[in-house]
């Protein structure tokens, strides 16, 4: 059974960090592509980084620079580093995978996923 869950988020001023965490279980990060995606209230949700099997990453361009995915396939553990936090960066932020050795040319598509975490909220304020 897959099971994904996040944790991490919390409340900070605007210039902060933040390190989220996804712990998965019942697929291996070695043949899936990870992600992580955000939904603010009255939005839709959005692909905010990912990374592939292969360790290969993509950014959303709001978030280039700010923020860093990585992933600890030993401790099948997803990982989400943000810096300078923006007010704009509130959301309820998921981690999600794709099925197994799945390939897509949109892994920041929403979309393309099969597997999604409860959520774990962000609010930063200025």
């Amino acid at each position: 059974q897959v099971q994904l869950v996040e944790s991490g988020g919390g409340s900070v001023q605007a210039g902060d960090s933040l390190t989220l965490s996804c712990v998965f279980s019942g697929f291996t990060a070695r043949r899936n592509c990870l992600g992580w995606f955000r939904q603010a209230p009255g939005e839709e949700r959005e692909g905010v980084a990912a990374i592939d099997s292969d360790g290969s990453t993509s950014y959303a361009d709001s978030v280039k620079g700010r923020f860093t995915i990585s992933k600890d396939n030993a401790k099948n553990t997803l990982y989400l580093q943000m810096n300078s936090l923006k007010p704009e960066d509130t959301a309820m932020y998921y981690c999600a995978a794709l099925s197994p050795w799945v390939v897509t040319a949109t892994p920041l598509s929403p979309n393309e996923y099969n597997y999604w975490g409860q959520g774990t909220q962000v609010t930063v304020s200025s």
